[in-house]
C-alpha cells in the first residue's frame, strides 16, 4: 500500500483482525455523566488484547507478510505498548521479533514483550536514536521494520477502535458531538479519525497529548511538523515522540479539530477516577484523553463526548501513587 489510509483500508483491517482483537465495549457511567454535565462514552481499549489498542495495528501489519519476510522476522521500537502488540501478533504468526524499547521504559511493559516471546535490545533516549539501532537490526537480520505508527496498515488497523465506536454509536441512535484520544505518533486518532467522520462528518477530532509534550498541537497551530525540546520526563511514556508522524500528520493536519493536554498529576487523577467509578485499570499515557475532560480543556457540558482509554499497563508504583487521589 502506498500513500494515505482511507476507510476502506480501515475497513478491511476489521475484516484481517476479526477473531484476534477483542471488540471492547462502549461504556458509559451515571457517576460521569453528572460530575461533567453530559453524556460520556468510554471506549476500554485497556481491555484489549496485551492491554492496549496497539495490537490491532500490529496484527494487521505483520498478518500480511508472505512466508519469507516472516522468517526473517520483524523489529520495532517502542516504550512498551507497541512492542508488545507486537510481540504477541508475532508469537500468533510464528514470526521472530525483536523490539528496542528505552532502558526507562515500565518494567510491567518490558515483561510483557519477554513473556509474549520478543527479544529485547534496551537504548538510553536520551543518548541514542531507537530509529538508527532499529536500522542497523534490520540490516543485519534482515527483517522487516514494523513502526508503531508511521505506516499504512498499522494506521489502518488501530481505525478499528473508531470504527467499533461507530457502529455502536449507530446502534444506539447516537450521533457524537466529539471524539477524544490519546495521541502520540498520531497512528490511532488518524485511524479512527477516518471512521468517525465517514458516519458522523460533523463530529469534532480531538487530540491529547501530555504537556510538555504537544507536538501535534502546536503542529496543527503552525500548518507544519514541530518536534518537541524534551524526549522524555512524563509518566505518559506511551505517547512520548518526537514529533508527529510523516505519514499520519499529513492526515491529521485535514481531520483535527484541535489538539489539548493533560499533566501528569491530570493523569493520576483520572487513573483513580477510572478505577473507583468505572472499575478500569488504565495507564497515565491511556488516561490522557479522559483526563482532558476534567481539567478544563475539553468542553463536555450538554455534548455527547467519546473518550478513548488507550492503555492499561500501568506500573504498580504509579498505580499506588494515582490511588492517592481517590
Amino acid at each position: 500500500m502506498t500513500g494515505l489510509p482511507t476507510y476502506e483500508d480501515v475497513l478491511e483491517a476489521a475484516r484481517q483482525i476479526k477473531g484476534e482483537a477483542v471488540r471492547t465495549p462502549l461504556l458509559e457511567n451515571d457517576v460521569l455523566n453528572a460530575q461533567l454535565g453530559g453524556r460520556v462514552l468510554i471506549k476500554p481499549e485497556c481491555l484489549q488484547r496485551t492491554g492496549s489498542f496497539k495490537f490491532r495495528g500490529a496484527y494487521n501489519r505483520l498478518s500480511r507478510l508472505n512466508e519469507a519476510e516472516r522468517a526473517k522476522g520483524v523489529v520495532a521500537f517502542s516504550s512498551g505498548n507497541h512492542a508488545q502488540g507486537v510481540a504477541l501478533a508475532a508469537r500468533l504468526l510464528g514470526i521472530p521479533a525483536t523490539i528496542v524499547m528505552p532502558s526507562d521504559a515500565p518494567a510491567i511493559k518490558a515483561e510483557g514483550v519477554k513473556r509474549f516471546g520478543g527479544t529485547i535490545v534496551p537504548y538510553d533516549r536520551e543518548t541514542e536514536s531507537r530509529e538508527e539501532i532499529s536500522a542497523r537490526l534490520v540490516e543485519e537480520q534482515g527483517a522487516t521494520l514494523v513502526p508503531s505508527y508511521d505506516d499504512i496498515y498499522i494506521m489502518a488497523g488501530q481505525g478499528t477502535v473508531g470504527l467499533e465506536v461507530a457502529e455502536d454509536l449507530t446502534a444506539r441512535g447516537l450521533n457524537p458531538d466529539q471524539f477524544v484520544c490519546c495521541t502520540g505518533g498520531g497512528g490511532l486518532i488518524g485511524g479512527s479519525g477516518l471512521a468517525i467522520r465517514q458516519h458522523f462528518p460533523r463530529c469534532e477530532l480531538w487530540a491529547a497529548e501530555p504537556e510538555g509534550f504537544d507536538d501535534h498541537k502546536r503542529s496543527l497551530e503552525a500548518g507544519d511538523w514541530v518536534a518537541n525540546a524534551r524526549k522524555s520526563g512524563s509518566i505518559q511514556d506511551a505517547i512520548i515522540t518526537p514529533e508527529p508522524g510523516r505519514l499520519t500528520f499529513q492526515l491529521n493536519r485535514k481531520q483535527l479539530t484541535g489538539a489539548v493536554t493533560a499533566s501528569d498529576d491530570d493523569t493520576l487523577r483520572a487513573i483513580a477516577f477510572q478505577w473507583k467509578q468505572l472499575k478500569l485499570v488504565a495507564e497515565p499515557g491511556g488516561s490522557t484523553a479522559f483526563a482532558s475532560l476534567f481539567n478544563g480543556q475539553i468542553d463536555t457540558k450538554d455534548k455527547t463526548t467519546v473518550v478513548v482509554v488507550t492503555g492499561g499497563n500501568v506500573d504498580p508504583a504509579i498505580f499506588r501513587q494515582a490511588l492517592e487521589f481517590v
